[in-house]
């Protein structure tokens, strides 16, 4: 080894030995660090149970400790209750389990006892940490959230039957004079749990004439499919003018209501709802929603934001629903809680509330088979839209005879001047007393039936679960194969969707045979039900089914139909129409206008070509 390799280790070596002598932790450093590795350990699970023991009694001795020292926090309003254990309380009867928390004394999960998620789990409406419940109020100069303070309850746990009703007291105390009760109630059987919010004491010490409620919650997931679930949740709420409305079903979303009073403010999961009714109505409200997509447990989050005044004897009476969103059973709750259920827009509305729904309760009496009920559904609404369906067919009969009269005019006036060939086609129809809108008028009548079962199959509970044939719940979809995500179709293939479709593309070739279509109308009907595929592809089976059971029947009505229609009976009397001395019919509005603006068009000169 020469001089300088010997010298640069010996400077290399002294370096590194006054680094670790100026660099070595002190006594609290160490103290620190193995605190916190002795901490991730036991959130790893890497301790010994009597070695997590002995962690959570150090720290709630060095919380003890550190209350005592810091005098300040117990002489502020409710200081005492910032410190506390969080403990569960059962509230249970013959249909839901409420477990309440010490921590903030608010409903911590709900179970509905009767129902199940689409994987057959017990259904848990919400649960855990991002849910609150809290009042916020001034108590002097300090603002009181008592979401993050420990409350003393009545008793560990309630369980109620029958027409029994008990309670439960939610004590957060001020002192032993002074506190705010959330009192409990539940009744033998129901989805509802009352809550009466009761101040004592604390007229000097804060303002409780108006409290603010704090709530959020995030709805877990129930159904297979999360893209649906999250289509159809979101918040309802009613003012007490019976006037209902909605947040948006399919992005992040908010409003403030503060010109009407809200009965209640719902937060629905497709087919369960938590709602939160008052009263006396809160007197203003901000609600607010949004997705996260990362999250593949919760479908929607929800929050609002709601004042409430005292009632006269010094209490805020509130109470949750907490249920199936079902339209009959929840007529029956009182507070219009049937208007979260969603029929569709405008008429259709109407059409599912006062037509469909009785029809579907009806048919129910007899079987509770929901396959038999859709198809004996389809079956009463085609043999009433049967006289359209009659005439739809034979005016578009009508048209197929006279195609070879309309065929000799289009060789004599030409394809360079429709204005005139539109006009010597009418005069034809005049004569022939046809009427060209006869086979699409009564198809655009059944279109609001089409429609509104478009939303009223999705929002139908008694689907839920409900399996028929190879479909195993007729509120969602049923996949035939699955396969990465593909633009258009999603990840799988529902085997209704794809008959529905394919009976869709058969209609639509038998009817072309029936109209006589030609040229690119003869092709346009084909790229509807291929549409149609990717669509309703991910929507409900019950759905699809109706659809498909529609098409059948309608091949079933034309060809009974075909047998009752002669053309040449149709054409022999298109003949004796034109032999007919011509009368003239006042014409509406409408006609005259089209026939004068025709007129006009054919005085225009003939447009030059380039």
């Amino acid at each position: 080894m020469d001089k300088n390799t010997f010298t640069g280790l010996f400077l290399i070596m002294i370096i590194m030995g006054a680094s670790i002598f100026f660099m070595k932790p002190n006594d609290a450093d160490i103290k620190k660090e193995a605190i916190r590795m002795h901490a991730d350990s036991a959130k790893k699970g890497l301790l010994p149970k009597t070695a997590i023991a002995a962690t959570k009694a150090a720290d709630t001795t060095k919380a003890a400790a550190n209350v005592k020292v810091d005098s300040a926090i117990l002489k502020s309003p409710f200081g005492a209750a910032t410190v506390g254990t969080d403990k569960l309380i059962t509230l249970e009867n013959k249909d839901i389990i409420v477990k309440l928390t010490t921590h903030g004394g608010r409903v911590y999960s709900v179970e509905l006892k009767d129902y199940k998620t689409f994987n057959k789990k017990p259904l848990v409406l919400f649960e855990g940490d991002k849910n609150h419940f809290g009042l916020n109020f001034t108590a002097g100069n300090n603002s009181i959230n008592t979401d993050n303070l420990y409350f003393t309850p009545s008793a560990n746990a309630l369980i109620v039957s029958g027409k029994d009703s008990s309670t439960v007291t939610m004590r957060l105390s001020y002192s032993a004079t002074q506190y705010i009760d959330y009192i409990y109630s539940l009744k033998g059987e129901g989805y509802k749990l009352g809550l009466t919010i009761k101040p004592t004491g604390l007229d000097q010490v804060a303002n409780t004439n108006t409290i603010n409620v704090n709530w959020a919650a995030s709805m877990r997931k129930q159904e297979k499919d999360m893209d649906q679930e999250r289509r159809y949740s979101t918040i309802f709420f009613m003012n007490t003018d019976e006037g209902v409305d909605y947040l948006s079903e399919t992005k992040d979303d908010k409003t403030d209501v503060n010109d009407k009073k809200l009965q209640w403010v719902s937060y629905q999961a497709h087919f369960f709802s938590d709602v939160l009714i008052a009263k006396k109505g809160f007197d203003k409200s901000s609600l607010s929603i949004s997705t996260d997509v990362t999250d593949t447990t919760h479908s929607r989050q929800m929050s609002a934001a709601l004042t409430v005044s005292k009632n006269t004897d010094g209490t805020y009476p509130l109470e949750f629903y907490f249920g199936p969103v079902k339209y009959n059973f929840l007529k029956t709750q009182g507070y219009h809680l049937e208007k979260q259920v969603y029929m569709g827009w405008g008429f259709l509305a109407y059409i599912n509330r006062f037509s469909v729904l009785p029809v579907f309760n009806f048919l129910s009496q007899f079987t509770s088979n929901y396959g038999l009920i859709i198809l004996a559904l389809t079956l009463i609404l085609k043999l009433v839209l049967s006289p359209l369906t009659y005439k739809s067919y034979l005016s578009m009969a009508k048209m197929r005879v006279l195609k070879p009269e309309m065929d000799e005019i289009k060789g004599k006036v030409g394809e360079d001047n429709p204005t005139l060939l539109q006009q010597e086609y009418l005069k034809l129809y005049k004569k022939a007393g046809v009427n060209p809108l006869g086979g699409c008028l009564p198809l655009v009548i059944q279109m609001p039936i089409v429609f509104a079962f478009f939303r009223f199959f999705p929002s139908l509970f008694e689907l839920r679960g409900q399996g028929f044939l190879w479909m195993h719940d007729l509120s969602t979809y049923d996949a035939l194969i699955t396969f990465p995500t593909i633009p258009f179709i999603g990840n799988h293939l529902s085997i209704m969707c794809l008959l529905m479709t394919i009976s869709t593309l058969i209609y639509t070739y038998f009817n072309n045979q029936i109209s006589g279509a030609t040229g690119q109308m003869k092709y346009i009907g084909y790229i509807t039900p291929v549409i149609f595929l990717g669509a309703l592809n991910s929507y409900p089976s019950g759905l699809n089914y109706y659809y498909f059971l529609a098409n059948m029947l309608t091949f079933l009505q034309q060809y009974i139909i075909r047998l009752m229609v002669d053309d040449k009976k149709i054409h022999a009397q298109i003949q004796e129409n034109k032999k007919k001395p011509e009368v003239k019919k006042k014409q509406s509005g409408f006609q005259a206008r089209m026939e004068e603006m025709m007129r006009q068009k054919q005085q225009l000169p003939p447009a030059k070509k380039k």
